[in-house]
């Protein structure tokens, strides 16, 4: 008789092995093609490093902690939806500052910083942030992504499509101001009962 839980356990290391393989695929690329010595590369770098030093010199330094939690929401949401577009095989990139990060320059540095100054800049005026943060949306999703596609930085496979974007980086930007007023609503609710 066949033990199932063994098979089962076989076909899974299986799948885990396929995609070390993958991973491993995507490493040699790497190399074989020296992506590290292309102008595509270095851009990618750039659109990594250049906009965490802007956030160090621009950041509102008055309320740091709460820019930066909703800065960090908005991080981590990316990551997450990066990771299954690209898992599903919806996405990817084919020029990444390192290969097992694929999409760190754009949704762990670039995208989620922007989404932070408009969040920033909507806390002291009269700006509505779900305003401006679908005009960004719209403006990456439309125009910066379609650039990015053109220059060879980004790929898109199967039906996914720039709406599927949109609709990606509205679910991202609502979901980071959903926690982040949560949490302040907690830390009011509990620091004026001292």
């Amino acid at each position: 008789m066949i033990n199932l839980e063994n098979v089962r356990l076989a076909r899974f290391d299986e799948i885990v092995k396929m995609g070390k393989e993958g991973q491993k695929a995507l490493n040699q690329y790497w190399f074989d093609y020296a992506l590290y010595t292309s102008f595509e590369y270095w851009l990618m770098v750039l659109f990594l490093v250049a906009p965490l030093i802007l956030l160090l010199l621009k950041i509102n330094k008055n309320k740091l902690f709460q820019i930066l939690f909703y800065g960090y929401s908005i991080h981590m949401s990316f990551g997450y939806h990066d990771l299954f577009g690209r898992n599903m095989g919806y996405w990817n990139y084919p020029f990444p500052v390192m290969p097992v990060l694929p999409g760190i320059s754009l949704d762990s540095s670039l995208i989620p910083i922007i989404f932070t100054f408009v969040y920033q800049s909507t806390l002291n005026s009269n700006k509505k942030y779900y305003l401006y943060a679908t005009m960004t949306s719209v403006i990456l999703s439309f125009v910066f992504k379609p650039m990015l596609v053109g220059l060879g930085l980004f790929r898109m496979y199967g039906e996914i499509n720039y709406f599927h974007l949109f609709i990606s980086y509205v679910s991202v930007f609502i979901f980071a101001k959903l926690v982040t007023d949560f949490f302040l609503w907690i830390k009011k609710r509990y620091s004026s009962n001292k």
